[in-house]
């Protein structure tokens, strides 16, 4: 299977909503909860113009098997970090989708003028933590007892990607 990766538009919001929703459904790897709608993915596509971007994987018949964004960061980052978050249809992981989405967003971050990438994953998540960790991302922080939306509490592990 081949995959490309380019810069996400409004008509893509369905086809990440359905990964989205899906990977919540499996649950332990994501801290949102509750129902994705397409809207919901063009609502957060919108939120910082100029200063996010995001990428869609998509396969040589046109389907969309992951996606990736930057975006500001929460309250605790400074202004030089972007915050990240990656998603892959379940069971499409581990076909290049992650890397090649990750060689586009690099490049975006950089070309918006941030200094690092911060990613947040449920400790829980061990798949979410070797990818980052095989990225080149490098522990540094940890938040612990962080209660979801839905009630449940993880730990969450931060781990830090510097652009120059």
């Amino acid at each position: 299977m081949r995959v490309t990766v380019r810069p996400a538009h409004d008509l893509d919001a369905r086809d990440m909503a359905a990964i989205l929703s899906e990977v919540i459904a499996i649950g332990g790897t994501t801290a949102i909860t509750g129902r994705i709608t397409p809207e919901d993915i063009r609502d957060w596509m919108r939120r910082a113009p100029g200063s996010s971007a995001w990428h869609v994987a998509e396969t040589e018949r046109g389907e969309i098997v992951g996606f990736q964004w930057i975006a500001p960061g929460a309250e605790y980052l400074p202004p030089e970090a972007a915050e990240i978050a990656t998603f892959a249809k379940p069971g499409r992981q581990g076909l290049g989708i992650g890397s090649k989405l990750f060689e586009a967003t690099a490049r975006a971050a950089r070309a918006l003028g941030y200094g690092w990438i911060n990613a947040n994953i449920r400790a829980d998540n061990g798949g979410g933590l070797i990818y980052y960790q095989s990225r080149g991302f490098e522990d540094y922080g940890r938040i612990t007892g962080y209660r979801m939306a839905d009630g449940q509490v993880v730990d969450k592990i931060l781990k830090r990607y510097d652009l120059r």
